[in-house]
């Protein structure tokens, strides 16, 4: 009975939300995504996403039941985001045996070997992608053209993204007037993921927007994130094209290609791996935003998300220790002197 008595400390926060309430929620988020992915590239997106599904989830089981002897904790959905979310950054080609490394390592290495969910320092699914694109170069950049070829898988019609095109352009020498004449998508193009290369879940901004209000409406995640992440990009990118427009391409571009907008909205925002406050929120998405230019500006590589993201995770227990809320009735004014 005295069990029964026992209470936190105050202050006592009365809510429905879970763990497992908001995974699902990021499910549901992801949905519009998966949909448009299907859309534009077929069998391909339904067999790499499917694989990534059921790889992240026997990865997980294995090692809790054999390695760590623990409950499985399949049913928090937790599995089920990194599974997504990796495909999703993947082309719809990716052979099934790749994908399969890609989620062991997501899983084993980025999530699991850390103590599981809510432990680990670095996204998971980026985890794995990165380790794909070190590691596969050749067949991370090979990118199926959307709505070419839905019923091919090995097959498929493959072209540039919008940022290698951009990237190879510059190096040649053009300008970006001749880039941007000779890019087949306009920035309506870019935003329903017509035409544009790219992986499976990237490229049609309206679903990943969405998806974005969809969280904010069910308050899984909060505005900071993402728009500290897109305002950072928009402003940094609107500078360069300001200074010199023929060597910088505009702010609405870098938005709307690459995985900019999932990175913001859905990768960003994990909850382990971002900052607690919401000015160390803020923080994050402005490093994220200004490395991402950094990268894709500079760079070797034409995108910069991936690793900017990851680069912020490790940064983020220092902006928790550096950044922190009020304590709870803490004096705000000074008394005055009697």
């Amino acid at each position: 009975m005295s069990k029964l008595l026992t209470v936190s400390h105050s202050p006592h926060i009365h809510n429905s939300d879970s763990v497992k309430k908001n995974m699902y929620g990021v499910i549901i988020a992801l949905a519009p995504v998966f949909a448009a992915a299907l859309w534009y590239f077929g069998v391909g997106a339904l067999i790499v996403t499917l694989t990534s599904i059921a790889a992240c989830a026997l990865t997980e089981y294995l090692i809790q039941r054999f390695l760590l002897k623990t409950k499985t904790t399949l049913s928090d959905g937790s599995a089920v985001i990194t599974a997504l979310l990796l495909a999703f950054n993947l082309p719809s080609n990716t052979p099934v045996w790749m994908v399969v490394i890609g989620a062991a390592v997501a899983i084993g290495i980025g999530k699991m070997t850390f103590g599981g969910l809510g432990n680990n320092p670095f996204n998971p699914a980026l985890v794995g992608r990165v380790f794909l694109l070190i590691s596969f170069p050749v067949q991370m950049t090979t990118w199926p053209l959307p709505g070419r070829s839905r019923l091919a898988y090995f097959d498929a019609t493959t072209g540039a993204t919008p940022l290698t095109m951009l990237k190879d352009g510059l190096a040649s020498g053009k300008t970006i007037s001749e880039i941007m004449g000779d890019l087949p998508p306009s920035y309506i193009d870019l935003f329903f993921g017509y035409n544009t290369g790219g992986s499976a879940g990237e490229i049609a901004g309206i679903a990943l927007i969405i998806g974005g209000i969809f969280m904010l409406w069910r308050k899984i995640i909060t505005w900071h994130i993402p728009v500290a992440v897109i305002g950072t990009i928009a402003v940094f990118a609107g500078f360069l094209n300001f200074m010199n427009p023929e060597l910088y391409v505009g702010p609405v571009f870098h938005i709307l290609t690459g995985g900019v907008l999932i990175g913001a909205i859905f990768m960003a925002t994990d909850y382990a791996t971002s900052p607690m406050t919401k000015a160390g929120m803020v923080i994050y998405g402005f490093g994220i935003g200004a490395l991402t230019i950094l990268i894709r500006v500079w760079g070797t590589y034409p995108e910069g998300i991936s690793f900017a993201i990851l680069i912020m995770n490790a940064f983020t227990p220092l902006i928790n220790k550096y950044v922190k809320p009020k304590k709870y009735g803490r004096q705000l004014f000074k008394k005055p002197d009697l």
